[in-house]
């Protein structure tokens, strides 16, 4: 298979084993003082339009995903299907490496939008060059997710970051809603290139190296009109009929999800709430030091305590303040990140069932001789073949979205346990530090006295 021949020359590669480099998305304004790190927005948001054109652009609505289009390529043998996506447990070679960076601004007569800029080296025989530069906005990255929806639309694509904005802002965009952008659509690009079917789609290649009229001219290959609002009928048809029969192993893999969705969307907003309220203790905290030292310039008796408190508030607050940026880079983006995952295994979900219902009532059909019998067995033959390519797909995919989750999770509650103490460590030696000296100020004082 192609597939498996493209997953040789890319063990064969002679670049070093190693992840993407990319950051976790979260949605967030970045704390004062901290470079680069994305904090929890603290406004209320309202949908961004960014007058994408709708006809490019699928639904969030799994009801409107198009159940019939699997990919053209897509191998219609359940065998051939489980050899695609057979995922390896042994580590590959990297052999693409993508960055999205240098966020620019473009102001037309009707919109304003912000393109990134996208680095891709690659050792691949399929791509006509090692490197390749291009430039994307927002509605590309929505074309390519829906793209891979639509070719593989039992598999786990990962999550883009919402489109939102910030109430009262001046700006359309600003330098903290980009920075929590780009750094969001780095990570979508590098979750697709370490996929090992995603990574060798071809629009995922044409989105990597195709100019901006190249890319343009490609999107209009797609479906029309009419053929796609043919695909969104027999999708909320199939929807509606729903599923008679669920296999035991997407029962329970769905009970995990509406569990893990519970879980994750509770933990995230329960982090951002701490966040905020530190942010605020943090705020607070800042004011608190400097009027020690004010108080100390009329007390001629306390200078030195007073100091000395407000020298370890200042301290403290630096410390708190090194913490929340650490909160901010690396729990935050992560829960975050899966909270958008949930939403996106819920999605998967219907459209596994929307293929397994559309299998169910030709069957029906068939029972009752609705229609021509042998058109039915020849379709049935068919939808049986579908039906079993999405579930290989999906159950290889699970278990190893599975791995990458409980790792993800468990590397950031790691990461916040030791941030959590070294702070408090830090503030306790701050503060004995403070007792020890006015524990030998009164020593001093006392041996005054005597003599």
């Amino acid at each position: 298979m192609e597939g498996e021949r493209r997953a040789s020359r890319a063990r064969s590669s002679d670049l070093p084993v190693g992840g993407a480099g990319g950051e976790s998305p979260g949605g967030g304004v970045p704390l004062p003082g901290c470079r680069g790190s994305s904090a929890p927005l603290q406004a209320d948001v309202l949908e961004l339009d960014e007058d994408e054109d709708d006809l490019e652009v699928f639904s969030k609505d799994a009801s409107l995903m198009d159940i019939n289009s699997f990919s053209p390529m897509m191998p219609t043998s359940p065998l051939s299907m489980i050899n695609q996506i057979k995922f390896e447990d042994e580590p590959d070679l990297k052999d693409l490496f993508i960055t999205v960076d240098e966020p620019e601004s473009h102001v037309t007569t009707i919109e304003t939008f912000i393109t990134y800029r996208i680095i891709t080296k690659t050792s691949r025989g399929e791509f006509d060059s090692s490197e390749f530069e291009v430039r994307r906005r927002y509605q590309d990255f929505l074309w390519l997710k829906g793209k891979l929806e639509e070719a593989h639309p039992t598999l786990i694509i990962p999550p883009l970051p919402e489109k939102f904005i910030v109430k009262g802002m001046v700006e359309r965009f600003n330098d903290d809603f980009i920075e929590t952008r780009r750094k969001a659509l780095h990570k979508f690009l590098n979750r697709i290139a370490d996929h090992p079917t995603l990574t060798f789609n071809e629009d995922f290649k044409v989105f990597l190296t195709a100019q901006a009229w190249e890319l343009s001219s490609h999107k209009k290959t797609g479906p029309g009109l009419l053929s796609r609002i043919g695909q969104t009928v027999r999708a909320v048809a199939s929807s509606l009929r729903g599923v008679k029969n669920r296999p035991e192993d997407f029962m329970e893999m769905n009970n995990f999800i509406e569990m893990f969705s519970q879980k994750i969307n509770l933990i995230d907003k329960i982090s951002q709430r701490i966040y905020k309220e530190e942010r605020e203790y943090f705020e607070e905290m800042k004011e608190y030091g400097p009027i020690h030292v004010l108080w100390s310039a009329s007390e001629e008796d306390l200078v030195d305590t007073l100091k000395g408190v407000a020298s370890c508030i200042d301290k403290c607050c630096k410390a708190t303040e090194k913490r929340m940026c650490g909160l901010s880079e690396t729990l935050l983006p992560v829960v975050h990140e899966y909270v958008l995952y949930s939403e996106m295994l819920m999605d998967v979900m219907k459209r596994r069932d929307q293929i397994q219902a559309e299998l169910d009532s030709k069957v029906e059909a068939l029972t009752y001789k609705k229609a021509d019998t042998d058109l039915l067995t020849e379709e049935i033959g068919k939808l049986e073949d579908k039906v079993e390519c999405a579930n290989n797909a999906l159950k290889a995919d699970w278990e190893r979205w599975k791995q990458n989750m409980q790792n993800d999770i468990k590397s950031a509650f790691t990461d916040m346990a030791e941030e959590n103490i070294h702070y408090y460590e830090q503030c306790l030696a701050t503060w004995e530090s403070f007792l020890t000296s006015q524990t030998d100020l009164h020593l001093e004082e006392d041996s005054e006295d005597k003599l």
